[in-house]
């Protein structure tokens, strides 16, 4: 294999560019870049104007792919905002997750299913590890950036400052492979709207409600809900789904009433600027999580 894994990545990287996406080589065998960095930068070359990092040296000619693939086996990395693209990254649970716990697949269908959306059809890879990678193109002189749990849990996207493992493409954990090879669909208007930055709302305005319960679960519920509102850009849901998975534990426990963590974080995900549906879904998922994997109190 490794005789004959130049020319097979070298093909692949051509078709790539075949396409209209711009690549650049990562390590043999990895997922991170092989371009050298900026405090060994020789200033020559591409470089010779200043250092250039792998965004802006990623390339569709076919000369120098063929260069940079000639002798290593490297990976092939696409730069998916030069390229005019965004990927929808529907990732896989950490291995030390719950059994139960929903893949980015599942969670993007539940996002897709509230807004009464089908699941896009268009250009799909596998990745090493199960997830997978939806492939759109940007309407033009949009410019969008990367997001990790902006749409759901599990479910990041990669724009203008990311890139994709392209298919082809080897790691220890498997093969990065087309599964669905259609052409590149437009990313759905509703899509969009959900990726554009969203007015950031001031956090002095939430008024977390009195509940009842423990002093400990209180002082935990009103701290996460600040956490939510004053989430950066991006990261409301994200911030949002963690945020409730630690307060989960004290439902467990007896210590909170379930349906007034519920009214805490809604009201806290809303005042950062989340949807009603999206708050709904996303708090009802990590709790339900939480409670189900939460440990006994004397263990915890």
């Amino acid at each position: 294999m490794t005789h004959h894994a130049p020319t097979a990545m070298l093909a692949a990287a051509l078709q790539a560019a075949e396409y209209d996406w711009h690549v650049f080589p990562l390590r043999p065998a990895d997922k991170r870049p092989a371009l050298h960095g900026e405090a060994v930068c020789p200033l020559i070359g591409d470089c010779a104007g200043g250092h250039r990092k792998w965004e802006d040296r990623a390339t569709t000619d076919p000369d120098r792919i063929r260069r940079a693939w000639a002798d290593r086996p490297f990976n092939i990395g696409i730069a998916t905002g030069p390229s005019g693209l965004l990927v929808v990254d529907l990732d896989m649970p950490k291995r030390n997750s719950s059994t139960d716990t929903p893949s980015g697949v599942n969670t993007f269908e539940a996002l897709c299913e509230r807004a009464g959306q089908p699941v896009p059809t268009t250009y799909r890879t596998r990745t090493a590890s199960g997830g997978h990678h939806l492939y759109f193109t940007t309407p033009p002189g949009t410019r969008l950036g990367n997001s990790a749990g902006t749409l759901a849990p599990l479910v990041d996207t990669r724009a203008w400052g990311g890139y994709v493992v392209a298919a082809g493409s080897v790691t220890p954990g498997g093969r990065y492979q087309v599964t669905y090879p259609a052409p590149v669909a437009p990313l759905p208007d509703w899509l969009l709207t959900l990726l554009q930055p969203a007015p950031r709302r001031p956090v002095a305005t939430l008024a977390v409600p009195v509940v009842s319960g423990s002093r400990a679960g209180r002082a935990a519920l009103e701290r996460e809900c600040r956490r939510v509102v004053a989430a950066p850009e991006r990261e409301g849901n994200d911030t949002l789904n963690r945020s409730a998975f630690k307060v989960g534990r004290f439902v467990a426990w007896g210590d909170l009433a379930r349906h007034e963590v519920e009214e805490a974080f809604q009201g806290a995900g809303e005042a950062r600027g989340l949807t009603v549906a999206e708050c709904r879904a996303t708090i009802r998922s990590a709790l339900d999580a939480s409670i189900r994997t939460a440990r006994p109190r004397e263990t915890a």
